[in-house]
This record gives structure tokens, sequence and C-alpha cells, in this order.
């Protein structure tokens, strides 16, 4: 079998709730290529699935180490430290998480041209208008007839 039919037959096991098969082929799938970085970040929801938030937290960071912008990782890593009842770090990782979205909406705009962010919120403030100029004196109302 090759790495990625390999990695799909261990997400088949996870989405099967099977995650001590899916910890075991996960790991294999490393041992071959210590780089995968899906296999990484999956090997860490499946210790979290189980409970292990230790073992997510310490995976999550291996993947971290992969991609340290990416904005799943620091997801999942808000997640297992949620859980595991540091508060504080959870929200950093969260914050970390949002900027790496930031990053991303950013980059995507540029690709496309876009002069801002798809994010109406992050644009930047237009010029303000110009003040409309009233005349002095209005103009007659042609609709109206005059009184002979």
């Amino acid at each position: 079998m090759t790495l990625q039919e390999q990695y799909d037959d261990a997400m088949f096991d996870f989405s099967r709730g099977e995650f001590d098969r899916a910890i075991a082929k996960l790991k294999t799938v490393l041992a071959q290529d210590a780089v995968n970085f899906d296999a990484q970040l999956a090997l860490g929801m499946a210790y979290y699935r189980q409970g292990d938030f230790p073992t997510a937290i310490a995976e999550g960071h291996k993947a971290e180490q992969l991609r340290p912008k990416e904005q799943l990782v620091h997801t999942n890593l808000s997640l297992f430290y949620m859980k595991s009842g540091d508060k504080v770090t959870a929200e950093h990782h969260g914050l970390q998480a949002r900027i790496a979205g930031w990053r991303e909406d950013a980059a995507k705009a540029k690709e496309s041209g876009e002069k801002t962010a798809s994010n109406p919120e992050l644009e930047m403030a237009g010029a303000k208008p110009q003040p409309m100029k009233l005349p002095s004196k209005f103009p007659d109302q042609p609709w109206k007839k005059k009184a002979s």
C-alpha cells in the first residue's frame, strides 16, 4: 500500500471511532514519512478523542513544528489545552488560529487581485465623501403651475 492509502485507511478507522487502530496506522505512516503533516495532525486528534489530552498536546506541537502558521494546528491545540484545563494557553492558541485565518484571507485577496480583505470587518476605511454643496437659491419647480 502507498502512504496515501495507509493514511486513508487510518482515517477510515478514525471516522468509525476505532481510535486505537487509527493511531497505530498513523504512527506507521509517520515512521515512513516523519513530515507528513496530515498524519501528524490526525494523530493528535485521535489521542484527543481517546481523552489522552497530554499526548494530544504533544502530538499537536509536533504538527505545529511542521507548519507553525497553520490555522487548524492552533485550533486543535486550543481545544486540547481547553479540555486539559489550561485556559490561558488555550486562549493563546485560539488567538494564533485567528491570526492565521487573517493571514490566509489576506493571501487569498492578494492572489485574486482584490484590494481589500474578504472580511468586511478587516477592511480599511475609505476616504470621507466630500460634503454636498447646496445652491443658495433653489430652482423653480416646473411641475407647479404659476398663478397668473
